[in-house]
C-alpha cells in the first residue's frame, strides 16, 4: 500500500505539467489527476479527492486565485501548494487570503519540491525563502486593526502555548520538535489539539492567531 501522498498538477504547459508529475511518480506519490484549466481542474478534482493541489497561478482561462477559492469549496481539507514562476509579493498574498498552503516559485529546486509537497499535506506553510517574512509581515499589519470583539481565549496547556509560540516564529515542525527535545508526531498531536480548541483550520490562520496574541515576540 503507497504511503505516498495525493496529488493532482493544475498547469497548462503540457512539459512542465508532465515533468511534475514524473518527479512525483518517481518519489513515491500517486498523481491521481492532472489539468491545464482551471474550471476543469475543480470538477475533476471534487471527483479524485486528492491530498494536496499543485497549482500554477496564470491559467488560460481562471486565475489561479478563483481556482483555490473553487476548490477549497469543493474539498474544505485539500491544501494547495501554489507553484508559480511569479514570486510578487501581491500575487503571494492573494494566493494565501485565498486558501493556499503554500507558495514555491518554479525556480525551486526538484528536493525542494518535493519536500514542499510533503510538508504540504501536513498542513505545514512552506514558502520560497523570502516569501515567508512577507506573509508574516501582512498578517501583522491586519493584527494592528482594530480588533473584533471576540469570546475569550480557550485554555491553552503550557507546552501548547510554547509550540504555538515557535509556530508563530517561522519554526516548522521539525524544527520544533529539535527545539523542545519532542518527536515530530508529538508536535503535530500538539498542533492539532490547538486548531481544535481555538476553532482554526490550518497552520496559516494558527499563525495569525498566535501573532494577533503577541506570541511571536
Amino acid at each position: 500500500m503507497s504511503t505516498g501522498v495525493r496529488v493532482m498538477v493544475v498547469d497548462d504547459h503540457p512539459m512542465w505539467r508532465e515533468g511534475v508529475a514524473r518527479d512525483l511518480t518517481e518519489a513515491g506519490h500517486l498523481v491521481v489527476a492532472t489539468s491545464g484549466e482551471g474550471r476543469q481542474a475543480v470538477r475533476v478534482a471534487a471527483a479524485v479527492r486528492p491530498d494536496v493541489v499543485v497549482l500554477d497561478l496564470q491559467l488560460p482561462d481562471v486565475s489561479g486565485v478563483e481556482v483555490i477559492r473553487g476548490l477549497r469549496a469543493a474539498l474544505p481539507d485539500v491544501r494547495v501548494l501554489m507553484l508559480s514562476a511569479s514570486g510578487e509579493p501581491q500575487s503571494v498574498l492573494d494566493a494565501v487570503k485565498a486558501g493556499a498552503t503554500g507558495y514555491l516559485v518554479k525556480s525551486a529546486a526538484p528536493a525542494e519540491f518535493l519536500d514542499a509537497v510533503r510538508r504540504t499535506a501536513a498542513g505545514e506553510p512552506v514558502f520560497t525563502p523570502g516569501l515567508a517574512g512577507l506573509v508574516l509581515g501582512e498578517y501583522r499589519r491586519l493584527a494592528t486593526g482594530p480588533a473584533a470583539p471576540h469570546d475569550p481565549a480557550p485554555r491553552l496547556t503550557e507546552r501548547e502555548t510554547e509550540v504555538l509560540r515557535l509556530v508563530a516564529k517561522g519554526l516548522s515542525y521539525k524544527q520544533i520538535a529539535e527545539r523542545l527535545g519532542l518527536s515530530h508526531r508529538t508536535v503535530q498531536n500538539h498542533v492539532q489539539n490547538t486548531l481544535g480548541k481555538l476553532q482554526l483550520h490550518n497552520r496559516v490562520e494558527l499563525t495569525r492567531y498566535a501573532i494577533e496574541q503577541g506570541l511571536d515576540d
